[in-house]
């Protein structure tokens, strides 16, 4: 075992709160390895992540957030695991809570690797986990006389692959310098990056989506809404709209950690729907050229989305910063 890249020094617990936004940091200084076409080890990044919220003009906050930089639980390897996700509820923050709890664990048990990364492997844990969640948050809610749901947007960090699960219309967003040297910068001197949504929104109103819901016997209503109710065509819960197509099964994309990748954004819709992915990502780079630590970054893009872009709905946001040594 390479101790450099087993080694880690966690900075976590760090929570404040400030004008009404709050947020926590995590640092992890952990380090992931890169290889050249040889195999040569060459690249080393360590993460610092951060959450940051606001109910904005809600009457309550029914988001919940995951930041775990040692994601391994009860399964521990050789393989580096962190993990970060929003879960943005509806209807109650039950569900959303619920994910919150159960969710990394039951990737963790359908067999997320821990000692040697498989990509097909991987992605059928995180489809496994995710059903498993959904079946055991529709058997509580039935007991417990419940009907909420919850989107989800979720990141896994495991060796040098990153894994990004989604279901409804939260977002991840990566930033990407379009070079590997630097050399193609903006007219202040700084690298330019690439924002690029990773994650694909899940609306009543796609025909993928559409089709589904009307082989289910369900119907979209001419507001673009599930049976004329629902924004969103698949979530964690929502029990009394799963026999009519709403389904929990997330879409998954992976791609490697290289030079080239700078930082990630998730957000639940409230951020998106006042922030671009361009727009948000300018908005991160800015602060971290200025030398902003990760938890003011989070805290000042969830205040910009609420206060100065009049976000009426729940805004959580999370910060993921891959830095190279």
């Amino acid at each position: 075992m390479n101790e450099s890249t087993e080694s880690q020094k966690r900075e976590a617990d760090s929570e404040s709160k400030e004008d009404g936004v709050a947020s926590k940091k995590v640092k992890i200084e952990s380090s992931v390895m890169g290889s050249d076409e040889n195999g040569v080890n060459q690249l080393t990044f360590h993460i610092e992540a951060d959450a940051a919220e606001d109910k904005g003009s809600r009457h309550a906050m029914e988001d919940a957030w995951v930041l775990l930089p040692d994601a391994s639980l009860d399964y521990p390897g050789n393989l580096r695991c962190a993990h970060f996700a929003i879960y943005d509820g509806h209807g109650g923050r039950l569900a959303a809570e619920y994910a919150q709890k159960h969710l990394h664990g039951n990737v963790l048990s359908a067999g997320l690797p821990r000692e040697l990364l498989d990509i097909k492997t991987a992605k059928r844990s995180i489809l496994d986990g995710f059903r498993k969640t959904d079946e055991s948050l529709l058997q509580e809610s039935s007991e417990g006389g419940w009907q909420d749901g919850a989107t989800a947007v979720c990141v896994w960090v495991l060796g040098q692959k990153v894994f990004v699960a989604n279901v409804g219309d939260a977002k991840a967003v990566l930033a990407r310098s379009t070079v590997t040297d630097g050399s193609q910068n903006h007219s202040d001197g700084v690298q330019a990056l690439k924002a690029i949504v990773l994650t694909r929104e899940h609306k009543p109103i796609f025909p993928q989506e559409r089709s589904r819901i009307q082989k289910a016997g369900g119907f979209v209503s001419s507001d673009g809404r599930l049976q004329g109710r629902l924004e969103v065509s698949r979530a964690f819960g929502d029990r009394q709209l799963k026999k009519v197509g709403v389904t929990a099964t997330p879409d998954i994309y992976s791609f490697d950690l290289t030079d080239r990748v700078h930082f990630i954004i998730l957000g639940c819709d409230g951020l998106w729907g006042v922030f671009g992915p361009s727009d948000a990502v300018d908005f991160v780079r800015k602060l971290l050229n200025e030398g902003l630590p990760v938890t003011s970054i989070s805290r000042r893009l969830v205040r910009e989305a609420v206060r100065e872009r009049r976000c009426k709905d729940n805004c959580t946001a999370i910060v993921i910063v891959f830095k190279r040594n």
